[in-house]
């Protein structure tokens, strides 16, 4: 009768083993992946803040080049 209680003993350490490292590994696995993806949307953020600095200095292009093109109009004439 001792040998199947030790037995079970040992199953039971190496299922509590198991189950403890497989936790661990899932949650370094997730927390690597949630590490990417942050880095991923500092990216993302990073662009989004600069299209509307990028979409101004467009709007005061496009005015420059209608004052060009105003200017040799007027010049032609």
């Amino acid at each position: 009768m001792k040998t199947e209680i030790i037995i079970a003993l040992i199953s039971f350490l190496g299922s509590v083993i198991g189950t403890f490292g497989g936790i661990v590994a899932s949650s370094r696995i997730t927390a690597y992946r949630l590490e990417q993806l942050e880095k991923k949307v500092d990216k993302h953020n990073n662009f989004a803040e600069r299209i509307p600095l990028v979409e101004k200095d467009i709007k005061v292009l496009n005015h420059r080049v209608e004052d060009l093109e105003e200017m040799e109009k007027e010049k032609d004439k």
